[in-house]
């Protein structure tokens, strides 16, 4: 998300308990808790980012099947402290339905989200560059206008510059594959820019430091 960081210029005191990774890692434990439980996953280690969520809060399989605890957990957590919705949920459990039959599909759907993901993040990054300034306090209107940014992404055809038309259009392409409406992104990118907002400054700068 380094677009992101180039973009506040707000100084934070302190490291918020709520930040990006957290929120990006959680949503990835859940995405592959519903492919574990779905498809009856029992080897762990195919499902990486659910080790580490189950080993580091100390989760205990459920029935005897994995994924199904560890969705459960990660669910509660993102509605609890990011306020996602249920819908956002119910999206994320028909894609992966209808997409990741086999495990052989479920490498090829992944790879095609994390496309999705970050052309769509880059792409919104670049068009709502100002707006990412304004103070956190006008949650409303930013997103407001995160969901009509996400809308002309999804339905405007001529964009000025060729660089943004391209990823507009591969952003819509990826949409359409995987199934997720204009509400899931704009909600997936609204709670990224606000948690970015809250990110100390000088992260930055000690990570070059180091």
């Amino acid at each position: 998300m380094g677009i992101f960081s180039k973009l506040f210029n707000k100084n934070s005191e302190g490291i918020p308990s709520k930040n990006v990774e957290d929120f990006v890692s959680l949503t990835r434990v859940y995405f592959q808790s519903v492919i574990a439980a779905n498809l009856g996953i029992t080897n762990i280690r195919y499902v990486p980012d659910v080790a580490n969520f189950k080993r580091l809060f100390k989760i205990p399989t459920q029935g005897g099947r994995l994924g199904q605890a560890e969705k459960a957990a990660s669910r509660k957590m993102l509605m609890q402290d990011y306020g996602i919705s249920e819908n956002f949920f119910k999206e994320i459990d028909a894609s992966i339905k209808k997409h990741c039959r086999t495990q052989n599909d479920v490498q090829g759907y992944l790879f095609m989200y994390q496309g999705f993901s970050s052309d769509l993040m880059m792409l919104m990054g670049n068009l709502m560059q100002w707006k990412f300034r304004m103070p956190a306090v006008f949650k409303g209107a930013l997103r407001s206008m995160t969901a009509k940014t996400v809308h002309d992404v999804c339905t405007k055809t001529v964009w000025k510059k060729d660089d943004v038309h391209k990823t507009a259009m591969t952003v819509r392409q990826y949409k359409e594959r995987l199934g997720y409406s204009e509400e899931w992104m704009a909600e997936y990118v609204y709670n990224v820019v606000i948690l970015a907002k809250k990110e100390p400054r000088n992260k930055d700068a000690e990570a070059t430091k180091a």
